[in-house]
């Protein structure tokens, strides 16, 4: 009897330490708003809807994927000279406040601009590239964008130039920090890639 009173004891001090932790651990989105404000809005706007289609925008993208790209900028397994300089000033508290705060932004849709491209664009993500073992964009980021959460991101809306950068970073070898987008962009020409990058704009 006393062996599982001492096991149901240990059991329940272990269920209160995780709960503590999970609440310390607890993002301060009030905070992150804050932070935020202050080192992120300049490119990414007030509400994360970046204007510029460059910058990407990060409005309702799932915080956990914010989270380790920020960590990866810090440590420089994402290089990028900008967001290196940004990401060292933050602290893991400071990147998980900011990226859930994000989480809670309304995205604003995007839209589709090259009416040539976009039935090849919707192909590739609905349907891959089978003669080239491509597989499709929707299996991973969900047929509407919106992606898988802490796995995939969002890509719904996001602006083309960008969104074509990044495969092309993945393509090249400049971006490092997912082999599964390094293989699957290595298999893309800059047609197939911009067509790809102009359909996700206009994903709802």
């Amino acid at each position: 009897m006393n062996i599982v009173v001492s096991s149901l004891c240990a059991a329940a001090l272990a269920a209160a330490s995780f709960a503590a932790q999970a609440q310390a651990a607890k993002p301060d989105t009030a905070k992150g708003a804050a932070a935020y404000g202050q080192v992120c809005v300049a490119c990414h706007a007030a509400d994360g809807n970046s204007s510029l289609a460059a910058n990407p925008k990060l409005a309702q993208q799932h915080p956990e994927y914010l989270v380790k790209q920020l960590q990866e900028f810090k440590s420089g397994k994402r290089e990028n000279a900008v967001m290196k300089g940004f990401a060292a000033a933050l602290s893991d508290e400071e990147m998980r406040n900011i990226s859930f705060w994000l989480a809670e932004q309304k995205a604003k849709n995007g839209a589709a601009v090259n009416k040539d491209l976009v039935t090849l664009g919707e192909r590739i993500y609905r349907g891959g590239i089978p003669d080239r073992q491509v597989a499709a964009c929707a299996g991973c980021h969900s047929p509407n964008g919106a992606g898988i959460p802490a796995q995939y991101p969002r890509l719904s809306g996001q602006h083309a130039e960008y969104t074509a950068g990044q495969l092309t970073a993945f393509r090249d070898g400049v971006r490092k920090n997912s082999v599964q987008m390094t293989q699957v962009a290595a298999k893309m020409n800059d047609k197939e890639i911009k067509a790809v990058a102009d359909y996700i704009a206009g994903l709802r």
